[in-house]
């Protein structure tokens, strides 16, 4: 594997001297134009060594999200944040690369039974992973339960764990992409964060970077997702696919339905614990359906549609790749998870069928459990959370439990409990069976 810088130069109007004007970039995007490749990677390029200004550059990210952005201008942006650093290669590995991005939800802990899956079929999985901010966790935070497991892995030691085992969740190093670190810190105090061209050029430019040879891309949809609405969660799955094709990565996307958590458990321990229920062949059935559904596309891009996924998770296989995995990055797979030293459990009032419940709030609770944190600095509780006991479609009877909060604290269960006020509701009907995944999207 590689890492090399791959910027390329802007200028060439002799020292000191810039190409373009930043206000003039401005203009052209307040008005509803395209502006040019060359102003554009100039534009990226003077903003991360710091020419334009934080002002100017916040003006100019309004008017994207005002008057959008065409696709080549998507492109080329995305171009430029990838040159603004590092990009990685993993043409000597011998073998096909492919990744997965979730633009992250409830309950959602699929890296996890997904990477090692996948490994089996001798494909590599670089999971270049994030840790988790506000209510959606972060994959390596739901890893550090582990005993004894690191996040910190150097680009050889990242090299041989994917030619040994085949897969590698691990943190992301900071020399990729830093024009979007920069940018994306802007966005956030801004009110420019729903800029589909910037969310979608902010992921891309990140896992491109990143040297995969093929991506797929799990975009989420409904109340616990980062876009609620599916219109435009379809729209920044779109755009992100045709980002990684136009850049020569093989890309697809799930359009995936996250109203309701995924799985039974939310936390970081707990979800560790669902996801080796997974591999062991049982778990949830919504975690087990979209594992498989993104195992099958993450194959048939490395050139193996006919993989059989579901009976390397009967026979053991991904199990055995899991433990590889885990031990690789010195983690200990048989020890036990850190418990909860309180709990509290809510029981249904009365009888029927289970007609809702509100991934958000469920995930605003865990994260005031300690699952969460507030700042990038603040550390998690590993064995806080929620074990939910029903989903959505069954039948319950009064006193029978609904879920459980999970922590170290028993004072901030009041607090967990007033986020899930009204989150659930029960009624004498099932209510109709909705697909987890609603459609999948190509170029």
């Amino acid at each position: 594997m590689t890492a090399s810088a791959s910027a390329e130069p802007v200028t060439g109007h002799g020292p000191g001297v810039e190409p373009h004007d930043a206000v003039d970039v401005i203009r052209t995007k307040r008005d509803g134009g395209a502006v040019s490749d060359g102003a554009l990677r100039w534009m990226i390029d003077a903003y991360t060594r710091g020419y334009v200004a934080d002002a100017q550059m916040a003006a100019f990210a309004m008017a994207v999200l005002l008057n959008g952005m065409t696709r080549e201008e998507v492109r080329v942006m995305t171009a430029a944040m990838i040159a603004s650093g590092e990009r990685m290669s993993f043409a000597g590995l011998g073998k096909p690369t492919v990744d997965k991005h979730s633009t992250g939800g409830v309950g959602d802990k699929i890296t996890l039974p997904l990477a090692p899956l996948v490994a089996c079929f001798g494909v590599a999985v670089p999971q270049l992973s994030g840790r988790g901010l506000g209510h959606t966790g972060g994959t390596l935070d739901k890893l550090e339960s582990i005993p004894g497991w690191t996040a910190a892995l150097t680009n050889d030691e990242l090299f041989a764990q994917l030619r040994e085992v085949g897969a590698v969740i691990c943190a992301a190093g900071s020399g990729l992409a830093p024009a979007d670190k920069k940018l994306y810190a802007l966005r956030d105090v801004t009110g420019t964060v729903e800029a589909i061209p910037l969310i979608a050029s902010s992921i891309m430019s990140k896992k491109i970077a990143e040297g995969t040879d093929s991506l797929v891309l799990d975009v989420k949809f409904g109340s616990g997702a980062f876009m609620k609405d599916v219109d435009k969660a379809r729209e920044l799955a779109r755009t992100m696919v045709e980002i990684g094709t136009d850049s020569g990565v093989a890309t697809t996307a799930l359009l995936t339905d996250m109203n309701t958590p995924l799985g039974l458990a939310i936390g970081n321990a707990n979800e560790v614990r669902e996801s080796v229920e997974v591999l062991a062949g049982g778990g949830p059935a919504d975690v087990v359906e979209l594992t498989l559904a993104l195992a099958r596309e993450m194959l048939a891009l490395a050139g193996q549609p006919d993989a059989d996924v579901e009976a390397a998770l009967k026979d053991g296989r991904a199990m055995d790749a899991w433990r590889e995995m885990i031990r690789a990055q010195d983690g200990d797979p048989d020890a036990a998870l850190p418990a909860p030293r309180e709990t509290h459990t809510v029981t249904a009032t009365e009888t029927g069928f289970v007609t809702g419940m509100e991934a958000l709030p469920f995930g605003i609770a865990a994260w005031r459990l300690g699952a969460g944190r507030a700042r990038a600095e603040d550390p998690v509780m590993h064995a806080a959370g929620i074990d939910l006991h029903v989903k959505p479609g069954d039948a319950i009877s009064a006193g029978q439990p609904l879920f459980t909060l999970l922590g170290h604290d028993a004072h901030r269960f009041e607090r967990a409990m007033d986020a899930l006020e009204g989150a659930w509701s029960i009624g004498p009907d099932a209510p109709d069976p909705r697909p987890l995944v609603l459609e999948r999207i190509t170029e």
